[in-house]
């Protein structure tokens, strides 16, 4: 995809499409001339023509409106799409990625469109690099669609856009470029995720997903490792190698390192890699196994990090690590009641073979903390507690460091998506007391089990600044939502892609 300034006065800006934002209350000839001021000199009776139509469609400007016009053969695009902005106040760049994401979503079944010219606007807060880099990256998530297992007609089409223009731009074209290809890296890279977690498990196993990881590495000179189950043993990866006891298919252990030269600080992303949970021993419903391979969306926002990561390259190391299994109930599965030694040396009571997304994060956690991370970040799919408290609007965030949430809340809100600070109390740790090893894995019964499994998890942190991403709510959807796609959202590689991103430029001045 190309991206370009659009120069020329917006009667002459050819195309298939100028999208245009109303601000709520700002009538639409207004809005038009505040884009382009050449229009007030021309043909006065187009701008009324078209202010007409829109409010007969009911248009006002709020938030989330979209109304498509023909343009009459008055410009050289062939039609105007206006879309509510809201409150001028309350503008920002999510409001563009959101407007952008639900045009993508609906333009890209038009085989007509191939160039669209966004029209920059003044006001709220984030300047024109902001907007521009939100509109790349909104369009490409919306536009987004798992086809492969589609049988289609050979006459099926969809819009393959080929170029984003973009009027109002002011600054270079270095600029430019940077924010558009960072909204591009970004976009994609989410959706690459999104295709790992919608593959089905008998494809996306965890020697894919090793493959995966090592087509990054190779791509953008990372060094990967990974680690089969002897390996995995020799470094005495106890907690983990008991979930992986039940799967035919081999556990592995993966690691993507990311480490410019003049770096300060390191950052450990940690992702849960169940390629697919059946729950082992402690058997699902199968209502509840349906979408199981998606128990891996927290090792596919890593993957995406870390393609993000390798191809902007900020001046902050990373580690990307992933623990990938799956949790079936095979002959030489995990028992309620077995007692795993963890690769820090503690003890853990088995007494729910479910409970396995915090046994796999343990080693995973104290593996990174011996490569010398600075601070740890991990995501997964834990708890179902976290969706009855949260519902799917939101991941809960816990950890051991209020600087390191606080910064990770804003990422997430600056990227487009939801965190929400869940408490880990002391009296949780109850939950977490065995009568037979150091910990047991699940107790809560019932009880803040969202809260108690990061608390187990913290157990393995020596200490290190850390902050836990419980993703289970947002990580799926049952309908399209804004820049969230049905199925696997991918929910976490913007929130990510922003704290690192932001901590690099730190680390440069």
């Amino acid at each position: 995809m190309q991206y370009i300034v659009e120069s020329a006065p917006l009667w002459r800006a050819t195309g298939d499409a100028i999208i245009v934002g109303i601000f709520l209350s700002e009538s639409v000839e207004d809005g038009l001339n505040n884009v382009d001021k050449a229009l007030a000199e021309g043909d006065t009776s187009f701008l009324e023509k078209l202010a007409t139509s829109a409010r007969e469609e009911g248009f006002t400007g709020k938030a989330g409106q979209t109304v498509i016009l023909p343009t009459y053969g008055q410009t050289a695009a062939k039609r105007v799409i206006l879309v509510g902005l809201g409150k001028q106040t309350e503008f920002n760049a999510r409001v563009t990625s959101k407007l952008a994401a639900n045009l993508g979503r609906r333009l890209s079944a038009n085989e007509h469109i191939a160039r669209v010219c966004f029209c920059l606007r003044d006001g709220g807060t984030g300047g024109a690099a902001e907007q521009a880099r939100a509109f790349v990256e909104g369009w490409i998530l919306g536009s987004y669609s798992f086809r492969k297992y589609k049988t289609q007609s050979k006459d099926e089409k969809r819009a393959e856009i080929r170029e984003i223009a973009m009027k109002g731009w002011s600054g270079n074209e270095k600029e430019f470029s940077a924010a558009c290809s960072a909204g591009e890296t970004v976009g994609n890279s989410t959706n690459f995720a999104r295709m790992l977690i919608a593959e089905p498990a008998c494809f996306m196993t965890p020697s894919r997903l090793a493959h995966e990881a090592q087509r990054i590495g190779k791509e953008h000179g990372m060094n990967c490792t990974v680690m089969d189950v002897a390996e995995i043993e020799k470094l005495g990866m106890g907690s983990f190698l008991g979930v992986a006891r039940g799967a035919k298919e081999p556990a592995k252990f993966i690691v993507l390192r990311y480490e410019p030269k003049n770096a300060k600080k390191k950052i450990a992303v940690v992702g849960k890699g169940i390629t697919f949970d059946s729950g082992g021993l402690s058997l699902k419903p199968a209502v509840s196994m349906e979408h199981m391979k998606y128990d891996m969306s927290g090792a596919a926002a890593v993957l995406a990090t870390m393609n993000v990561v390798g191809t902007l390259k900020p001046n902050v190391s990373v580690l990307g690590v992933i623990a990938a299994t799956e949790n079936m109930p095979g002959s030489n599965a995990l028992h309620p009641g077995d007692v795993l030694t963890a690769m820090n040396g503690k003890t853990i009571e088995v007494n729910n073979t479910d409970a396995e997304g915090r046994l796999v994060l343990a080693d995973a956690l104290t593996f990174s903390v011996k490569e010398g991370a600075d601070e740890l970040i991990d995501i997964a799919t834990l708890t179902g507690a976290i969706v009855t408290a949260l519902g799917r609007c939101a991941a809960g965030v816990m950890g051991s460091d209020q600087a390191l949430l606080e910064r990770l809340i804003k990422a997430s809100a600056d990227g487009g998506e939801r965190l929400w600070q869940m408490p880990m109390f002391d009296e949780y740790k109850e939950a977490l007391k065995s009568d037979v090893a150091d910990l047991k894995n699940a107790g809560s019964r019932g009880e803040a089990g969202s809260s108690c499994a990061a608390m187990f998890l913290q157990e393995f942190v020596e200490g290190k600044p850390w902050a836990h991403l419980d993703i289970a709510g947002p990580g799926w959807l049952d309908k399209d939502r804004d820049e969230s796609n049905k199925g696997g959202t991918a929910f976490g590689v913007r929130t990510l892609c922003q704290y690192i991103l932001e901590q690099g430029k730190e680390e440069s001045n």
